[in-house]
């Protein structure tokens, strides 16, 4: 197989038909959802405000299904990357990790975020602590939900696919999902991601089902010389278990997961939202196996391609006409679903949670916040691909930042409830932003200091956070709201 391979030249017509009528049954899938929306009973500005936001608390079990693990699964590249370069050992710091926390999101808060009357996770925090936990929460998801690295993924995978220049196809795509994202707000998320949820996974599975067709299976991969024999340890080899923890408490970052709240707010009841995120975990293991062996298969047949590029260059070469247009338009599917809800909910954030008062029922207003952040997106992703940064660096400095800051104060805001004062969620967050990024300055400036770049400024974020806790205090606010 070739490893400098370009993608469309390797494409037939088949591929470019089937590619093509994907996309139109996407487009075609937002056409229909917001035709439902023009249905509806309720109008005024209050109920289109509530169906923007969260499609008016009517996301059936399919449906809720379906969205999250086509939001929540974005990051092919990144992951596939990953399990090329250190193997099974993506899949606990990808998976079981993450598993175990969608389980504890299922049975130990969703009542209690379902029992809310809150559009949004800031408005959530605001009820629980305060109006300044609220805003400083909405700043720290904002910067979590930035669609940047996925922005980064689609400007690869066009330029894999077309050619030509990299920063002119993440502008472009990035128009192209800014305009059907503000057509009907979450609806319009909603319906593609239901498109793109069997398109993405179908995709993948395919991929494994050929590969074990044309190499064999599980025997002939162990046997493969290219497969370093580290790459068969769950644990890693030679990988600190600092780092391993630190992807432990990412993984915990699901329970503050803004994408996760609004699916919940947006959920007709807790138990639509509760058998939702279970059945959703089972399509994730799936995924993950997927996904995981297919790169696998890609290192042993391409040892010397770009680890960023192996997975997708192995699946165009093995993948038959009109199969392999289906691949790609999954590939795409995956990137563009989880793109498209960060867009949706960063713009949420900047033009609900974040505007004046006098703006935040202005559907216009959102509209104009989703194009701002779109914007705001592509000069971050520019900058990353210029700086040439590893897609799950730049991941983990994103997520971490929200989980470190946020994870502790509102885990001790649902254990205590009442206990935790406005000032005191304000206090933890600012602590442990103060020190995740004097840590990440001391990296930089004093790089020969061994322990400052061996423990992970996640550490740092989290330690301030309970400093924070020890500052003082205004008087306990509200408790959060019953299940």
């Amino acid at each position: 197989m070739r490893t400098d391979l370009q993608i469309f030249s390797f494409l037939e017509t088949a591929d470019w038909v089937v590619f093509g009528l994907v996309l139109l049954v996407t487009l075609a899938s937002v056409v229909y959802g917001n035709l439902r929306r023009h249905r509806l009973p309720e109008s005024g500005e209050e109920a289109d405000l509530l169906d923007l936001l969260i499609m008016g608390r009517r996301l059936t079990l399919p449906l809720f299904t379906a969205t999250l693990v086509a939001t929540w699964y974005g990051g092919i590249f990144s992951v596939t990357e990953f399990t090329f370069d250190v193997g099974l050992y993506n899949w606990l710091t990808q998976g079981v990790f993450w598993y175990a926390a969608y389980l504890i999101f299922a049975f130990a808060l969703v009542g209690r975020i379902r029992g809310s009357e809150a559009k949004t996770m800031p408005e959530l925090l605001g009820t629980m602590f305060g109006p300044r936990s609220a805003r400083l929460g909405a700043w720290l998801n904002l910067f979590n939900v930035l669609p940047i690295t996925y922005v980064l993924m689609m400007g690869i995978f066009m330029q894999l696919l077309f050619g030509g220049n990299i920063l002119i196809w993440m502008a472009l795509g990035m128009a192209g999902v800014t305009a059907y994202s503000t057509i009907g707000g979450l609806r319009s998320v909603v319906y593609s991601d239901l498109i793109q949820f069997v398109v993405m996974c179908l995709s993948v599975a395919l991929v494994i089902g050929f590969s074990m067709q044309t190499f064999g299976g599980l025997g002939w991969l162990r046997a493969n010389p290219n497969i370093p024999e580290g790459h068969w340890k769950p644990m890693g080899a030679g990988i600190a278990w600092s780092t391993t923890l630190v992807w432990g408490f990412l993984a915990l970052g699901t329970l503050v997961d803004p994408n996760f709240y609004q699916r919940c707010l947006a959920a007709k009841d807790v138990k639509t939202a509760r058998r939702g995120i279970l059945f959703a975990t089972g399509v994730w293991v799936c995924f993950d196996f997927c996904t995981t062996f297919g790169a696998l298969y890609a290192l042993a047949t391409l040892p010397e391609a770009v680890s960023r590029e192996a997975y997708l260059i192995y699946s165009v070469q093995l993948l038959p006409a009109g199969v392999r247009g289906f691949f790609l338009a999954g590939i795409l599917a995956t990137i563009l679903s989880t793109l498209d809800s960060y867009l949706f909910l960063s713009g949420t954030i900047a033009a609900y949670d974040l505007a004046p008062k006098k703006w935040k029922g202005n559907v216009a207003f959102h509209h104009l916040g989703t194009v701002a952040m779109a914007v705001v997106a592509v000069a971050g992703a520019s900058w990353f691909h210029l700086a040439d940064l590893n897609l799950v660096d730049v991941w983990k400095i994103f997520g971490g930042y929200a989980t470190a800051c946020i994870f502790l104060p509102l885990m001790a805001g649902y254990i205590w409830p009442g206990k935790i004062s406005d000032r005191g969620f304000v206090n933890a967050c600012e602590y442990g932003i103060l020190l995740m990024t004097l840590h990440y300055l001391l990296r930089i400036l004093l790089p020969g200091v061994e322990g400052l770049q061996t423990l992970e400024p996640f550490y740092s974020g989290l330690a301030g956070t309970l400093l924070g806790f020890w500052a003082p205090a205004a008087k306990p606010g509200p408790p959060p709201p019953e299940a």
